[in-house]
């Protein structure tokens, strides 16, 4: 067993390098005993393929030292050895349609091992799969079975968008994408099968340890299960907003959702953090208005919404500048409208308000989760006409403004602070010395960088692995990817290294074109800035409450975050 550092807030347990039933027990059975007597600090922990990512607070575990040493000891326990039930249950039954635009990868992957497409059917279908671990999107399974001879590399270059219910193959690993979302994998094949529905218990439908078979279907009974499916789940709206107690949406403005300090606990069923892309501007806007540092409000992209208050309200902007003043309390009259226009700095703009944005509470969490549809409001960007529900709180504009030295020192060219990531020695160091741009193809997910191709020595396929927000990506086409919030929660790429927690909202403010550095520090120097950073809201949180400029609690604690 191996401890390293994922980024400044998350370590991974190495428990392993095959891709097998021994190992895959070890891994359950060590969450049991993590979940079981957690180590002070930690917020959660899940299972990979071969290892265990454990998160921690970095401002409750005392010393990293300490809490890697109880990690270690609690994974170690004599019985964390211990498998579940030695023979697999009932598998799984998963409707596979093969092939044709169900899956375009089918034709390829036939080629490259030499086989006809109806014998990578039926060597696909043959095997009764281990769930291994639920991941990168919610819901995903990871499984393993995979006939050896099927194994083939992922793409060079990530499909920005993967079909719901598509099956697919990376490396020696197979699994089927319970949303529509970009991905690595060659695809062969979709499910009608429904993996994922937030208002189930538990919401995945699979989960590790169980047992997965595919049957190939035709085009007509896949339709008809597809039909199926599709009556079975949830199609409920939002609630209605009674009369005079709403936030119109009169423009939506460009990727505009409800975000909120994130949502904890899920990461095993595949279900990522999420919360707002630039969370220190939404929690300081949380701060001047008097909530909780996490309670939920709205974050846009490049271009900020147009917004009637139906009940007067006290906000806050923070953020990109989108042509409003930032950094201070707003008093908005009954039936008066905010305009938001293109960004003058910046990408993403935040707007609290006072009493927070009251949509319902999925899965721990009101933001947005895009990738799995739910959360926010109807699980999508807000639409002109949408109504949201709002807690009327009264109170008063201030003259002043916070100190801009709060604020991490947005620009259009940054150089962000990292920790070395678990490959970085298979990559020349001069990568530091480089500026990469920031590409149009960059979302909440990660921001896809270009610059000098970075080749890595080592040519063996990774398992599979914990990540996080922050973790810098290699792909084979050799272009950098920074995840961002809503980044999946287990990924195979090289992982070159991880952007320290304080600095990711400089990567949330880079606008396509923008440029970027990278300068390695120690993972005592990134908890300090943490610890730092952390202060300093609290202070801004106890200056605002003397104000008197709402009704209210002052920032209290660090929001949903256990």
């Amino acid at each position: 067993m191996t401890l390293i550092a994922l980024g400044d807030a998350a370590v991974v347990l190495l428990l392993g390098k095959a891709i097998d039933r021994e190992t895959a027990a070890r891994v359950r059975a060590t969450v049991r005993r993590l979940q079981a007597a957690p180590p002070e600090g930690m917020v959660e922990c899940f299972g990979a393929f071969a290892s265990v990512g454990v998160f921690y607070d970095p401002a409750r575990i005392g010393s990293f030292a300490k809490f890697a040493a109880a990690v270690e000891a609690t994974a170690g326990a004599p019985d964390a050895g211990a498998g579940g039930p030695k023979d697999l249950p009932t598998p799984v039954e998963i409707p596979v349609l093969y092939g044709g635009e169900a899956g375009p990868d089918l034709a390829a992957l036939a080629a490259h091992t030499g086989l006809t497409e109806a014998q990578v059917i039926a060597r696909h279908a043959a095997p009764d799969y281990l769930i291994h671990a639920i991941g990168f999107a919610p819901g995903f399974p990871y499984l393993g079975g995979l006939p050896a001879e099927l194994a083939m590399p992922r793409r060079k270059v990530p499909r920005l968008r993967v079909a719901a219910g598509s099956v697919g193959i990376g490396g020696a690993q197979t699994g089927v994408y319970p949303f529509a979302t970009p991905g690595g994998w060659n695809v062969i094949g979709r499910t009608p099968a429904v993996l994922f529905d937030p208002g189930r218990s538990p919401p995945a439908r699979l989960a590790a340890g169980d047992s997965v078979r595919f049957r190939p279907v035709g085009e007509a009974e896949f339709a008809r299960l597809a039909a199926e499916a599709g009556e079975r789940r949830e199609t409920a709206g939002p609630e209605a907003v009674p009369a005079g107690a709403g936030l119109e949406i009169v423009r939506a403005g460009q990727m505009t959702t409800v975000q909120d300090g994130g949502r904890f606990g899920w990461r095993g069923q595949g279900v990522a953090a999420g919360g707002a892309c630039d969370a220190f501007a939404l929690r300081v806007a949380n701060a001047l208005v008097g909530n909780v540092s996490g309670e939920a409000g709205l974050e846009w992209t490049l271009t900020g919404p147009e917004l009637r208050f139906e009940a007067p309200a006290l906000v806050a902007l923070a953020g990109g500048d989108f042509g409003l003043p930032r950094g201070r309390p707003l008093a908005v009259g009954a039936g008066e409208t905010l305009r938001l226009g293109p960004a003058v700095s910046g990408c993403r703009g935040y707007l609290a308000v006072a009493g927070g944005i009251p949509v319902a509470d999925v899965l721990g969490g009101r933001g947005t989760a895009l990738r799995g549809g739910f959360g926010g409001w109807a699980g999508r960007p807000l639409r002109r006409g949408d109504r949201l529900p709002l807690r009327p709180r009264a109170g008063r504009s201030a003259a002043w403004f916070v100190d801009p030295q709060i604020f991490p020192g947005y620009a259009d060219e940054v150089t962000v602070r990292v920790l070395a990531g678990a490959e970085a020695a298979e990559f020349d160091r001069d990568w530091l010395d480089r500026m990469f741009r920031v590409t149009p193809q960059s979302d909440r997910t990660g921001l896809r960088l270009s610059g000098e191709r970075l080749a890595g020595r080592a040519s063996a396929e990774l398992v599979s692995r914990p990540v996080a927000p922050g973790t810098i990506q290699v792909p084979p086409d050799g272009q950098p990817i920074v995840l961002l919030a809503d980044a999946q929660t287990i990924g195979g790429y090289p992982q070159l290294a991880h952007v320290i927690t304080v600095d990711l909202p400089l990567l949330a403010q880079l606008r396509p074109g923008d440029s970027v550095r990278f300068r390695e520090v120690t993972l005592d120097e990134a908890h300090a800035v943490w610890l730092a950073q952390e202060e300093s809201l609290g202070w801004l949180g106890q200056g605002v409450a003397l104000q008197g400029f709402f009704r209210g609690d002052a920032l209290t604690g660090r929001g949903r975050q256990p």
